[in-house]
């Protein structure tokens, strides 16, 4: 019996790292490495030691025999990917319980003997942000300042997740754990350019490290776009993640058809919330006031809109997969477009996207309103949005080119959501170019600026998943390190203490960790009482307000 790895691979290579007989690719030094959308496990050389499932932050590996019938298709799916190689089988180069030569040890994240420990701030929580800060706690004997705008860690994991993907998740306990450790301290509530200056920042510690993401939108720049009922996927996402700065009533869903622009993985996810049974929503922890609104709604289909062809589709096959499984929903091909049933047909197979969608069935989206029957998703290819019409409050109709782009053809919708990609926003005090949305950077080292480095989505751009973010940390990491040796990383004026007391003079409302852990208690037990794994506090004041009372009694006051 072999493993295989599912849907909700993070890539982030900690399965390769425990595998005893390199099985697992591609790996962190071969160049596919990030430019495939998942690892894969070959089944001519795995020994079913379970290694690799256990290590997986996301559990996304099970024996093959174990898979559902929503999963069996990754069997083959990692089976495809050695199809034609000629790999050695396991036990072909040495005899030992380990069956593959490991290259020489290399220690990229020492440093001298009697080298002091640095203290470092990490600006951001998400996984770009504790991968660095884990990266420098695991290898060095680096002090480590977590700082945070919202009042609760966790970034992208707890607020860009789909809650219908409670294994992605899991990816957050990898990280909380290094939220208690003896090294760190934590300032959440802290923002950048409001509480402090970067100057400020640099001024109490050695470097900086700004893991900010991309929390903007790109626009589609056609006329209506502004008005009332078209909505950026970014900020659906962050009302149906409970995100503080959300409106918890913000989302129109009376109407029957919802368009959605895009052809990500950020598209697929708003179209399945959008028709996944609320009953099944409601085991997540998705944001109570969307469950409300979701049970209310009455949206039947969704209509995705690509403006290239399905071979060419950026989502990840395994999120296209899993909507072929959604129970109660149909998911279909508009093919008003001839191109999208050629490249369908002439697809090599599962392994390519054009390929998964074969068989499923294949319609013209009627204009007017959506068909009668279960619930649907609409793939549409081949089509771009010209206009959005509105009507009162919300939208009556989206107007997008029809058949080969030689005409137009209005789609009567009541809400638009355009998941078109993300955006980096200036962070005050450092270079920024507007062309990229990224801080401009060598190696992660920020130009210009000695001592301040970046990661993530701010850093490269918004590509890749939670796992890329792993590889793009350690090369930050290893600059910052290099510049430490090197002695160019300018000397701190003052000490943790000092930017304690800094942080909380100029915000009364800072938590800390101890209140991060009473927001985390405060949130499973209201979970449990619902029958939910957690239920989050949406607002600003609800997470100060929880994290203060957990620190006073902790403190018996």
């Amino acid at each position: 019996m072999t493993y295989a790895i599912t849907q909700t691979c993070c890539n982030d290579a900690t399965c390769v790292a425990v595998c005893p007989v390199n099985c697992i690719h591609p790996t962190p030094e071969e160049r596919a490495f990030g430019s495939t959308e998942m690892l894969h496990i070959d089944p001519r050389a795995c020994i079913d030691c379970g290694a690799c499932a256990d290590a997986c932050p996301v559990d996304a590996i099970f024996p093959v025999d174990s898979l559902s019938a929503g999963q069996r298709e990754y069997a083959d799916i990692n089976a495809a990917y050695y199809e034609g190689e000629e790999r050695p089988s396991a036990g072909d180069e040495v005899d030992g319980p380990n069956f593959h030569v490991w290259g020489e040890p290399v220690f990229e994240r020492s440093l001298p003997s009697d080298f002091g420990p640095l203290r470092v701030a990490v600006v951001g929580t998400g996984p770009a942000g504790m991968y660095a800060a884990q990266d420098l706690l695991l290898h060095t004997a680096a002090e480590v300042t977590l700082i945070d705008r919202l009042p609760v860690a966790g970034g992208l994991v707890r607020y860009g997740v789909a809650p219908d993907h409670p294994a992605t998740k899991k990816v957050g306990d990898t990280f909380s754990r290094f939220h208690s450790h003896p090294r760190v301290r934590m300032h959440l509530g802290i923002e950048v350019g409001r509480d402090v200056t970067a100057e400020e920042l640099s001024a109490h510690h050695d470097a900086v490290i700004y893991a900010v993401g991309a929390s903007t939108d790109k626009r589609l720049g056609v006329p209506g776009e502004d008005g009332p009922g078209c909505v950026s996927a970014t900020s659906f996402v962050a009302w149906y993640n409970a995100h503080p700065e959300a409106v918890a009533q913000g989302v129109d869903l009376s109407a029957e058809r919802v368009v959605v622009v895009g052809n990500g993985n950020v598209a697929l996810d708003v179209a399945r919330i959008l028709v996944a049974d609320p009953d099944a929503l409601a085991g997540t922890d998705i944001a109570a006031h969307a469950l409300e609104a979701l049970r209310a709604s009455r949206v039947r289909e969704v209509v995705v809109l690509g403006r290239r062809g399905p071979e060419d589709a950026a989502y990840t096959r395994s999120e296209l997969l899993a909507l072929k499984h959604l129970p109660g929903v149909e998911l279909v091909v508009d093919d008003h477009d001839p191109r999208t049933g050629a490249s369908i047909d002439a697809a090599a197979g599962a392994d390519d996207r054009a390929g998964v969608l074969r068989g499923l069935p294949r319609v013209r989206t009627d204009a007017a309103s959506p068909a009668r029957g279960e619930r649907r998703i609409v793939l549409r290819f081949h089509s771009e949005v010209v206009e959005i019409r509105g009507e009162g409050s919300g939208v009556r109709s989206v107007r997008v080119t029809d058949s080969g782009g030689a005409g137009a053809v209005d789609l009567g919708a009541g809400l638009l959501l355009r998941a078109i990609g993300y955006r980096g926003l200036p962070v005050p005090g450092l270079p920024f170019d507007e062309a990229s949305g990224t801080v401009p950077h060598e190696g992660g080292r920020v130009a210009g600026l000695p001592g301040s480095y970046v990661v993530g989505w701010i850093k490269r751009g918004p590509s890749g998943g939670i796992g890329a973010n792993r590889t793009c940390a350690a090369e930050t990491v290893g600059t910052l390190l290099a510049d430490a040796v090197a002695g160019t990383l300018p000397a701190p004026t003052g000490d943790a203490k000092a930017f304690r007391r800094l942080a909380r003079r100029r915000n009364r409302r800072v938590v800390d960790a101890r209140g991060l852990a009473a927001i985390d208690r405060a949130e499973r037990d209201r979970g449990r009482l619902d029958g939910r794994p957690r239920v989050k506090l949406a607002t600003v004041e609800e997470l100060v307000a929880t994290a203060r009372s957990g620190r006073l009694l902790r403190l018996g006051r």
